[in-house]
């Protein structure tokens, strides 16, 4: 029962916090994430991120994609295809190459710089998709471009660390296993070339036809945990997967229907443990010794995503001010980095003394994205 109390706890700030930020005239989301830093190891530490904690975030992240899938104008996406893998190409080069070149001069190993590197060119879009979506502005040419840069970066960035891990660590098993998962990334997105097209109309058509109360949402439930989990499989993010299945989902008659309940059991339950998860594990211990450190390494997180997006949104013809809001889309890094930090610190490619370091350097980005997001989208669309 003490998972109860947690949550008990989580739901009733959150809900609090999120009430006076919007008062103050902020995303709701900045004073849930600050909830989970207030909770956590940096505050009173009455919530850990246990198993269950965990996995109701897990649950949250697929749930807001999954919606802002259902949202999303298919024929935009693909109208604003081109600039957004413009804004995902230069929006991993520019970390990339600044991460590496920042770490070294601060004296961090040259392999241990350029996974640094790497993890900041990992954009969590989960953030970006919540401010967008209180804004209603999810369905614009910059948010489509948004969306859509969001879901190719996170194929180039997983497919770079998948590469360079091979390399870093000298595993040749793990460089053997790639064709292979190439191919089963491009069969999954044949799967979801079918779900949208014939798979999602069939499936929702049938579930009109069941005798189970609310079969409607409990199958669409099935598509969305389903592909998430298979694109886990493939080595994709689960995010990834929610997000076709919701763009499957959209496409459908039961759109409307299928997003008011998913958004009443997503935003009542697993959303905001998501957004108190992030800040968790965050520990100010080594704030002090390595605070110019993250300083520096924070203002260049977010300035070389800000860049990317600008130059990438500008080659495809968009006005300063959209090209601006683009880029403050791509700045926060999330769950995606701090997967791929996870995994770097399993592999030993990230040392203890940098690791909570970072956290904290992931953490201010994810926090500074809301902010930088809505003072963009108002200067275009306010």
């Amino acid at each position: 029962m003490e998972f109860i109390g947690i949550l008990t706890l989580i739901l009733f700030t959150t809900t609090i916090a999120g009430h006076f930020s919007r008062r103050m005239g902020i995303p709701s989301v900045i004073g849930q994430l600050l909830v989970g830093i207030l909770l956590g190891n940096a505050g009173l530490r009455f919530v850990h991120p246990d198993i269950l904690v965990s996995d109701f975030s897990e649950i949250g992240v697929i749930i807001l994609m999954f919606l802002a899938g259902i949202e999303s104008n298919l024929k935009l996406l693909r109208k604003y295809l081109r600039p957004s893998l413009y804004v995902a190409i230069l929006g991993i080069i520019f970390p990339v190459a600044l991460g590496t070149i920042s770490g070294y001069g601060f004296g961090v190993a040259l392999d241990e710089s350029f996974f640094l590197g790497l993890i900041l060119a990992a954009t969590s879009v989960s953030i970006s998709v919540e401010v967008l979506k209180e804004l209603r502005a999810i369905n614009t040419k910059e948010g489509s471009t948004i969306l859509g840069a969001s879901v190719a970066d996170d194929l180039l960035v997983i497919l770079i660390v998948s590469l360079s891990m091979s390399m870093l660590t000298g595993e040749p098993t793990a460089s053997a296993k790639l064709p292979l998962i190439l191919v089963e990334q491009v069969l999954y997105f044949c799967v979801i070339f079918f779900l949208v097209r014939w798979g999602a109309p069939y499936l929702m058509q049938l579930s009109n036809k069941l005798l189970a109360e609310s079969s409607v949402i409990i199958v669409s439930l099935i598509i969305c945990l389903g592909m998430s989990y298979l694109a886990d499989l493939v080595s994709l993010s689960s995010v990834v997967g929610a997000f076709f299945a919701g763009v499957a989902i959209g496409q459908t008659k039961v759109r409307q229907e299928v997003q008011l309940n998913v958004e009443a059991i997503g935003y009542a339950v697993f959303i905001p443990v998501f957004f108190v998860n992030i800040g968790l594990e965050v520990s100010f211990t080594r704030l002090v010794p390595q605070g110019f450190f993250i300083l520096a390494l924070t203002i260049l997180a977010i300035a070389s995503k800000l860049l990317g997006g600008f130059i990438g949104s500008r080659f495809s013809g968009f006005s300063k001010s959209s090209s601006l809001m683009v880029g403050s889309g791509m700045v926060s890094r999330g769950e995606m980095a701090l997967i791929i930090l996870q995994l770097g610190y399993q592999a030993e490619l990230v040392r203890q003394d940098y690791y909570s370091a970072f956290i904290l350097i992931i953490l201010f980005t994810t926090l500074a994205s809301p902010f930088l997001l809505k003072y963009f989208t108002q200067r275009v669309h306010g």
